[in-house]
This record gives C-alpha cells, structure tokens and sequence, in this order.
C-alpha cells in the first residue's frame, strides 16, 4: 500500500464515520485552539461541555484575556489539570496584547506560546491555516505503529522522532486538515487501544498488526509511571453560616483555587489522629461544638490516587476566628460565595453532598 492509497482510504472512511462535533465546522483559530487545550487528556464527550461553557461565555480571545482568572477557573472546574486553565488564561493575554488578538498564523510562532506544545500548535496550524504539518498525538501514534509495523518507543524522543518522520512523509499536498482530522478519528473510533475492530477496519489486509496478531503489543510504550496514593483530611471550620476556606498559592497543584485547611498523611485516621497533628484544631479547641466526619472521597489523576476525608467543625460564636484564622490564610464566606469560589473537584464534590 503505498501513500496515496493509504491517505484515500482513510479520508473516505472519516467523511462516512467522522462525529459532529463543534470545532470542526470553523476555521476560527480562537475556536480551535480552545478546543485543542480543553482536550488535552480529556474525553471528547467530557470536554465538549466545557468547549461551549467557554464559547458561551467569551465571543473571542480579547473576551478571555481580559477576564478574571477566579472567573475562569470557576468554568474550568471539574477538568482537572487547572495548569491548562492558567495558561489557556496566560495565552489569551498574550496573544491579545502582542498579536492584536490574532493567533499567528505559523506553526513555529504557534508554539512559542503559553501551554502551546508539538500537538497543539500543529493542530491550531493545520486546521485554522491549512498549514502542511502532521498532527501527532495518541490516536495518531497507535494507527501509524499498528499499520505500518512501527515498533519505535514512544515514549523516547527518539522513538518519537521516527513516528515524526513517518507523519511527515505521508501528509497530503492538499488538505491538511481534513488528514489529520481524519487519523486521529480513525485512532478514536476504529484503532481503539483495545479491543480494535479489526475485522470491519479498511486496512485489515494491509495492516502490519493484525497480520502479525501484534494489536495489543503496539504502539510500544515504556517508563510506566507508579501511581501513588494520597489521602487529605481537609478541617472545614464552619461559624455561624459561614465556612473559612482559603486560596491555595503559587505553584501548587491547584494554584489560585479554593479549598479548607488540609493534613496529609500516609492513610485514613481518624479524628483523635488529626487533632494531634493539626495546630489549628489545636487553638480552636476549647470552642469546638460538634465534629461531623464525611464518608471517604476518591479521585484519580493521571499518577495519584486521591484519597480525601472532610472533618466538619462547627465553632461555637465566642470561637476567636478574628485572630485564629488569618494565621492560616483562612477566610470566612457565606454560602453563596463558598458556591461560586473555583474549586478542586474534591471540594465541589463534598459540598454537593453536605447542607450548608
């Protein structure tokens, strides 16, 4: 099977099977690159809220650029990685002071900017400005390895560099976008990492994987990263109707959210443990009225497991918060604004389970 053959049969397979998803029907770089970062390491059907909660919000990137980051983070909450959000934040600030608000329109312009990699610049290259540059990213990896019988590590930059140089040969002259598009659905729906439906696939004869029986062995992938487990006891101070929360600070995983004062430790405790080890709890004890301790909460990140445990503590109104609080950047809100504070999805979850 040569180039051409290969590049027709896979462009006729996307335009009977390809999904109708918003961010195809525009040309809008502003539209693509939003996309593209929502995206990264997220499912099409969870990103796609979260692609038309930001469209509903901000016409274009002078809209985004200008907007608070609370607010921002506030849209964002639930996808994790709150990285990305900041530097979709920082990028729009970026492009709208020092490129009059027009994303450039070149893929070695594209990637010099914030939270802007390999994949996206290609992309928002490709598809925006029809840019011949090959669009690399999971999908692509495991339909090139598969099919061609490439066993080059991906996760080696050399590995990396042959997939590159294979990407490279086979785009088209014309219609760059439509290709890539077209690859990395076909790496979605068809080539699945498991259980790929080789029998209905267009490449079964020619396939190197699936004459080989080598389906599960490739893409070849090394350096499996443990995943490590965490367990947070978070201390929610609650006086009269409000909760003292506090806003977690540069550098930090959740950096610019919201969250209660928290104790880590090596597994679950219990209470006595916590107020051992806790100097807060330690000062406010005498004026403690009731501990309400939360059922276990779990969510998993790419290398942690998150174990959290929520310890209510209700205060007494001769409680010394004034002076107590501020010594652990603690601040008390009412319940309205506890609601709108962005949030890790831990906390959101806790408190859509608790009356407050």
């Amino acid at each position: 099977m040569d180039n051409k053959e290969f590049i027709e049969k896979l462009i006729s397979w996307y335009n009977v099977n390809k999904r109708d998803l918003p961010w195809r029907k525009t040309r809008d770089s502003f539209k693509i690159w939003l996309s593209e970062i929502i995206l990264q390491q997220t499912r099409v059907a969870q990103g796609l809220p979260y692609y038309l909660k930001f469209i509903n919000n901000f016409n274009n990137v002078e809209q985004l650029a200008v907007a608070d980051e609370q607010f921002v983070l506030r849209l964002w909450q639930g996808l994790g990685y709150y990285s990305r959000a900041r530097n979709l934040h920082k990028c729009a600030r970026e492009v709208h002071e020092n490129f009059d608000g027009k994303f450039p329109e070149s893929y070695e312009k594209l990637i010099k900017l914030p939270g802007i990699g390999k994949y996206t610049a290609a992309a928002i290259a490709s598809f925006a400005y029809m840019e011949k540059v090959p669009v690399i990213d999971g999908n692509v990896y495991r339909v090139l390895s598969r099919i061609f019988g490439v066993d080059a590590d991906i996760a080696d930059g050399r590995g990396q560099k042959v997939f590159e140089k294979l990407a490279a040969e086979l785009m088209p002259e014309t219609h760059p976008d439509i290709y890539n598009q077209a690859i990395m659905e076909f790496g979605a729906l068809q080539c699945t990492p498991k259980n790929p439906a080789c029998t209905q696939c267009i490449f079964n004869i020619e396939c190197f994987a699936r004459r080989n029986n080598k389906q599960n062995e490739l893409p070849v992938k090394s350096k499996k990263v443990k995943v490590k487990n965490r367990y947070f006891h978070y201390v929610v101070l609650k006086y009269k109707d409000h909760m003292a929360m506090r806003k977690r600070g540069d550098g930090d995983i959740w950096q610019g959210l919201y969250d209660y004062l928290m104790v880590e430790s090596e597994a679950f405790t219990d209470y006595g443990w916590l107020l051992e080890n806790n100097e807060l709890l330690d000062h406010l004890h005498p004026y403690i009225q009731d501990v309400e301790v939360s059922e276990d909460y779990r969510h998993v990140l790419t290398h942690r497991r998150l174990f959290a445990r929520f310890y209510t503590v209700s205060l007494q109104e001769n409680a010394p918060v004034k002076t107590v609080l501020p010594q652990f950047e603690l601040q008390l809100y009412d319940r309205e604004a506890v609601y709108d504070l962005p949030k890790p999805v831990l906390v959101s979850r806790y408190l859509n389970d608790t009356i407050f």
